[in-house]
């Protein structure tokens, strides 16, 4: 008899719901959060071909996730995930397995006037897209490559040309892009599309985070508030990352994922497949377990089950929370780039 086991909780009886998986770990940009360029340069050693999951390892894995644990997402990440190739085939292996709800992809929007379409036919979702600011010169500085706000503002159109969902994910830096949060909310509020501030994360290990550059979700819906009033309302389903917030006009709302300042940890039911094939259970992880060795072993799928199942059993990860309580944290840290958001 297989191994079958969806209720499967950790030690902070979390269960696991969500898994997000990296295909790559290249990016046709250079943000200054996730991929300085002078860290992320011409000579950085990116993986080979050899090292990255094939399509069809990536599927089977996801397969087991979805109907021996229960997972009901997928998300796909980078890197920028359309930078590998052939994604709408990946999509499509993805959209077949029983039991998943809902697949959707975390991108910068730059490739989707070329993919969109076909994303939507080979059965995406939804797509997240990140834009951290309506300030052309400011954007370009931001993303690392001169790349002009226009390209992201295509990619939106796309998207929703093609029938998917859409949402916008903005990255919040004092001194860098503050002054962008009103007239990001109001043109998103116009376009009818949904804007989450994200606080300023210490993800990763070469982004030069610093606790004084966070802008923290109360001031952030303050800001909001005062000019355009908002309320609270109530998530979507546990363990969602952002914090709901409606225009009491009643037309769209916004989020605030804040791990920084009001952590939610007790909720976090993800996991995350990286770029090298490593299995991680929180963000700010150092270290992954290596699924790519034992899938590409003579395992049966019900020895690579029990592996995984013992990890969530053993998963004890808060951070945020641990970083909020000044309890000591391993501050070497897996890159955004290999583990995606």
């Amino acid at each position: 008899m297989s191994f079958v086991e969806k209720s499967i909780t950790d030690q902070l009886n979390r269960p696991l719901r969500d898994l997000r998986i990296s295909v790559t770990d290249r990016c046709n940009l250079r943000c200054t959060y996730c991929m300085p360029a002078e860290i992320f340069g011409p000579d950085y050693p990116f993986l080979e071909k050899k090292e990255l999951l094939s399509f069809e390892e990536l599927e089977r894995l996801a397969r087991l996730f979805v109907q021996k644990f229960g997972v009901e997402k997928i998300r796909l990440t980078g890197g920028e995930p359309l930078m590998r190739k052939d994604m709408p085939q990946l999509v499509e292996m993805l959209a077949r397995i029983e039991g998943l709800n809902d697949l959707a992809m975390t991108t910068n929007g730059t490739l989707l006037p070329i993919y969109a379409e076909r994303l939507k036919k080979a059965g995406l979702n939804r797509v997240t897209i990140s834009l951290d600011s309506l300030d052309d010169d400011r954007f370009k500085r931001i993303n690392g490559r001169g790349v002009p706000i226009k390209k992201v503002l295509e990619g939106i159109e796309a998207a929703r040309k093609a029938g998917l969902g859409v949402k916008i994910n903005m990255v919040v830096q004092k001194g860098v892009n503050e002054e962008d949060i009103l007239p990001m909310a109001h043109y998103f509020k116009e376009q009818g599309l949904i804007l989450r501030f994200i606080e300023f994360m210490d993800v990763g290990n070469t982004n030069e985070w610093n606790r004084k550059a966070v802008l923290t979700k109360q001031e952030i819906i303050e800001r909001i508030h005062k000019e355009m009033p908002i309320t609270p309302i109530a998530p979507n389903y546990k363990g969602e990352v952002a914090t709901r917030y409606s225009y009491t006009d009643g037309d769209g709302e916004i989020g605030v994922i804040s791990s920084v300042s009001d952590a939610f940890c007790s909720t976090c039911n993800r996991a995350r497949l990286s770029a090298r094939g490593e299995l991680f259970t929180c963000l700010f992880a150092s270290s992954g377990h290596d699924l790519r060795k034992l899938i590409r072993s003579e395992k049966t799928e019900e020895e690579i089950t029990e592996f995984i199942s013992r990890i969530w059993k053993n998963r004890t990860d808060q951070y945020s929370v641990d970083r909020t309580l000044s309890k000591p944290v391993d501050k070497k840290k897996i890159e955004m780039s290999y583990i995606g958001g």
